[in-house]
């Protein structure tokens, strides 16, 4: 599947991560996904990546296991995205 695809279906709303990037600085960010979307891990950094390239952005995907929004990896990155949550 490709990212417009899975963009269209799932409502990513990768430029809302993109606007946080750059109005913050983020250089470190850790993106998590639920297991449903983890094939389209690669898809969706790449975007990330070239959206935010000019700012020179480490991207990270989480491989681990997700429960909900309370399993937040411990990590060093500056944002954590979690995909396929609740907002709090």
């Amino acid at each position: 599947m490709r990212l417009d695809e899975i963009e269209a279906r799932y409502n990513l709303e990768l430029d809302k991560i993109v606007s946080k990037v750059n109005k913050e600085k983020v250089k470190k960010v850790l993106i998590q996904l639920p297991d449903g979307l983890k094939p389209a891990a690669t898809e969706i950094v790449d975007y990330l990546e070239e959206a935010t390239k000019q700012q020179g952005v480490e991207f990270g995907i989480w491989a681990g296991s997700c429960f909900g929004a309370c399993d937040v990896p411990e990590t060093d990155a500056d944002l954590v995205v979690q995909f396929g949550h609740a907002e709090w």
